[in-house]
């Protein structure tokens, strides 16, 4: 029963540290696909004295994805609807040219004002609205929110592993009498220390595989699908292959290390 206990509390122990890092990487996966999703609706607005070329627009800087000429027509019947054809061809003629500016990927503050300090670059803009305001405050808060649910991890992770490393300390406790006899055999300490190794292992690879089965059901869950599908982004939730491997790897790390940290504490005292 002891047994079985002391590896529930790593077992919970390491789960709670994959768990932390694999919503992470949800939260970061999610926040590129929203902004991403930003890109394709967030623009730029300049003003030209002159019509210019796209690919002399695209050239300013690499960020600029595709350029789209405004009609003025819109602008026109604003202004007047009473305008006759002649003195409107007139006015088309006179107005400055309006472009829309696409950009290949949300942009930072520092890429945007570095961006308008390239366009101004060409004599002909006279105007930017790049929707500063709007666009630095949605920045902000996805970044916030990132870095907010990146130290929660990062918390958990340690405050996790100070646990596991004292559930092994009371484990090498109980068995030191063992261990100490192994030792007066001429046993080495990693023989000595094989069974800690092998439950820190054990449960490593037990923790893995929960984990794996409770983000499989996570990413087929009707109900969580449906909320990424209210807010229009398609996001991965866990890769079979990928996220698995990973998280078996920092399983298995974290529980060797710490058991390594343990063993080397032990030889120190003795």
């Amino acid at each position: 029963m002891k047994s079985v206990k002391n590896h529930l509390s790593l077992i919970i122990a390491l789960l709670s540290i994959l768990f932390s890092i694999q919503t992470f990487i949800i939260v970061d996966r999610s926040i590129d696909a929203y902004k991403e999703n930003l890109a394709n609706n967030y623009s730029i607005i300049i003003v030209s004295k002159k019509k210019i070329k796209q690919d002399e627009m695209v050239a300013l800087d690499k960020i600029i994805s595709n350029v789209e000429e405004l009609s003025p027509d819109s602008v026109i019947k604003r202004l007047n609807t009473n305008i006759d054809k002649k003195n409107m061809d007139l006015l088309k003629l006179t107005l400055p040219k309006f472009y829309k500016l696409n950009l290949s990927k949300f942009p930072t503050p520092d890429e945007i004002k570095k961006l308008k300090l390239n366009l101004l670059k060409n004599k002909s803009i006279t105007k930017i609205e790049d929707f500063s305001n709007t666009h630095d405050t949605t920045y902000k808060l996805l970044m916030l929110f990132k870095n907010v649910v990146f130290v929660f991890a990062v918390v958990i992770s340690i405050v996790t592993m100070l646990l596991i490393l004292k559930e092994l300390r009371i484990w090498q406790f109980k068995h030191n009498e063992r261990m100490s006899i192994m030792g007066l055999f001429g046993a080495p300490t990693w023989l000595r220390s094989a069974v800690l190794f092998r439950l820190a292992i054990v449960d490593a690879l037990i923790s893995s595989a929960l984990i794996f089965l409770l983000f499989v059901y996570i990413s087929s869950n009707k109900w969580i699908l449906t909320q990424f599908e209210n807010i229009n982004i398609k996001v991965e939730i866990f890769h079979l292959v990928d996220d698995s491997l990973l998280l078996l790897a920092i399983s298995l790390a974290v529980s060797i290390l710490l058991a390594t940290m343990i063993v080397l504490g032990h030889k120190e005292e003795a």
